[in-house]
């Protein structure tokens, strides 16, 4: 009977020790953005990406999302907030420091994107795995992504002309827009986009650019009351984005839980960031739509002449580029024949 009693406490003894081990290897991931839920990105991608994450890991892991900047900071920091393990993950904007992440300006010059953000968002992983893996060392890299065409929303008269721009205050979301849209003769004010209604509803600006599928969640249709689309095969502008983690925060998981954020991680995590990105300008537009507002077309000859223009800018940013020791020309030629090789393909 002793020797029972001996043997039936190790075992149990044992059986405690595993199960305590095993649940010290489930972990809370925190992931932060600065978007309202209702926005494309955080319904479309963020939210089935940490339901599949945890499904996929039999409930071993947990991604919480916290929308709105809710733990803290503002948008500029957050990847600084990844790198430091202030939070887990997140979704960082290179274009909100500028200088830092020269090489993400790439996706960022005048026509360089596709009008499909899932096509230009694949292009985008292969530029990032060839060019910029170094220059993120310092984090996960989970996926990378840009949105749909940028349109530009006006109160008031809509732009239709060169002229159009002469004096209006555009809001801009990166240094490659706004010197686009000084060069056009607007006065570009630069502020992540959280802030575009209130600047918009107090007159700080008159309008700015913004796609659709962010219209929506911040209400921009009930502000503007036109919305111009460049048309073409190419976008005017656009806006990297980065979807990251922690690099201490994934190297403490075990080898299996890994391997479950490896599976939602890369080209295919990518192009779905950009597939929301195509569904919530679907959206956008048909809330639009339903309004008084009116969607405007530029002709083709003006978007023939706007693209003349971003040719210009884009030599400029080579030249600036190499001369800091960036293979610029290698760059955009790569970017270009990446963007028309999955454009093509859908």
């Amino acid at each position: 009977m002793k020797q029972f009693l001996k043997a039936s406490l190790a075992g149990a003894m044992a059986l405690g020790i595993t199960a305590t081990a095993a649940m010290a290897q489930d972990v809370t991931l925190r992931f932060q953005h600065f978007l309202s839920p209702k926005g494309s990105v955080p319904a479309f991608f963020m939210a089935p990406w940490a339901e599949k994450i945890e499904a996929e890991s039999d409930g071993r892991i947990k991604v919480e999302l916290y929308p709105a900047m809710q733990l803290g900071g503002k948008p500029p920091a957050l990847y600084d907030q990844i790198r430091d393990g202030v939070i887990d993950g997140g979704w960082a904007l290179p274009a909100y420091t500028p200088g830092r992440f020269p090489e993400t300006e790439v996706f960022e010059l005048p026509f360089m994107t596709a009008m499909s953000a899932e096509a230009s968002s694949r292009a985008a992983w292969d530029f990032a795995d060839k060019y910029l893996m170094d220059r993120l060392g310092d984090i996960k890299v989970l996926a990378v992504h840009v949105h749909g065409p940028g349109i530009i929303h006006t109160k008031g008269d809509p732009v239709m002309t060169l002229a159009d721009f002469d004096g209006l205050k555009l809001r801009g979301p990166s240094r490659q827009a706004n010197a686009l849209l000084e060069t056009l003769g607007a006065s570009p004010v630069g502020m992540p986009v959280p802030a575009f209604p209130e600047a918009l509803s107090k007159g700080v600006v008159d309008g700015g650019v913004i796609p659709y599928e962010i219209v929506p969640p911040l209400k921009v249709h009930e502000l503007a009351d036109s919305h111009t689309q460049i048309g073409g095969d190419r976008a005017l502008y656009n806006t990297f984005f980065i979807w990251g983690m922690n690099k201490a925060s994934y190297d403490a998981l075990p080898d299996d839980l890994k391997a479950v954020i490896d599976a939602n991680s890369g080209a295919e995590a990518s192009a779905w960031a950009g597939r929301a990105m195509d569904e919530g300008d679907a959206i956008g537009v048909g809330i639009i739509s339903g309004t008084d507002n009116k969607i405007h077309t530029l002709d083709e000859a003006l978007v023939a002449e706007l693209r003349t223009i971003g040719e210009a800018q884009t030599a400029a940013w080579i030249e600036e580029v190499t001369a800091k020791g960036l293979p610029g020309q290698e760059m955009v030629d790569f970017a270009r024949e990446a963007v028309a090789k999955y454009a093509d393909s859908m």
